[in-house]
């Protein structure tokens, strides 16, 4: 399995690559905000801070923000071990953490009740390829072991797969938005 996901892996980045397209990632971000919406203020939100070709979240983070919700973003504690989560704005001092990933230089740890998760490639059962670390299918877990947690892929629409490759521990997602709109996978969201 190992190869095909890797395999699997290098065609969702070049695929992804050729996907940007501002006014495509325009459309999406209205969407997420639509998504995000209609959710209770007092869940906190995660998003992430975005690298290379992955679609940016920050522009709906920023909103979200103003509006006085809380924010967190991931930060890679350990290789091994579910992500943690740092609290976000817009005005917080970003470091290079894990693979030159940007993260919050300080701020309190966070749960969140909602994850905007970056992604390579997803499918039509709502599962995702990531990067390979196996980072989101550990927290996913992990968070919806100790209560309800919502998992809201963030991408463009050519990034979907007839089937991404999946093995047993993989997490998927309940919902994707993409600048088509969105898809619901999980009947028990709390999210629509």
């Amino acid at each position: 399995m190992d190869n095909t996901k890797r395999t699997a892996r290098n065609r969702a980045r070049e695929r992804r690559a050729a996907a940007v397209n501002p006014l495509d990632g325009d459309l999406a971000r209205l969407n997420l905000e639509r998504v995000l919406a209609g959710i209770p203020d007092e869940l906190v939100i995660a998003g992430y801070l975005s690298v290379k070709s992955e679609i940016n979240p920050v522009p709906v983070m920023e909103k979200l923000s103003g509006q006085g919700r809380k924010l967190c973003v991931p930060v890679v504690a350990s290789p091994q071990l579910p992500l943690k989560f740092r609290q976000w704005s817009p005005s917080a001092p970003v470091v290079a953490a894990a693979h030159g990933i940007p993260v919050p230089a300080t701020g309190a740890w966070l749960r969140p009740d909602i994850l905007i998760v970056p992604l390579l490639a997803f499918d039509a059962r709502g599962f995702r390829l990531g990067y390979g670390g196996g980072h989101y299918d550990r927290t996913l877990e992990s968070l919806r072991n100790s209560g309800q947690v919502s998992a809201v892929g963030f991408a463009y629409a050519s990034q979907q797969l007839d089937r991404v490759p999946t093995e047993a521990f993989d997490q998927p997602l309940d919902m994707v938005v993409t600048e088509r709109g969105v898809t619901n996978f999980q009947d028990t969201s709390p999210i629509r």
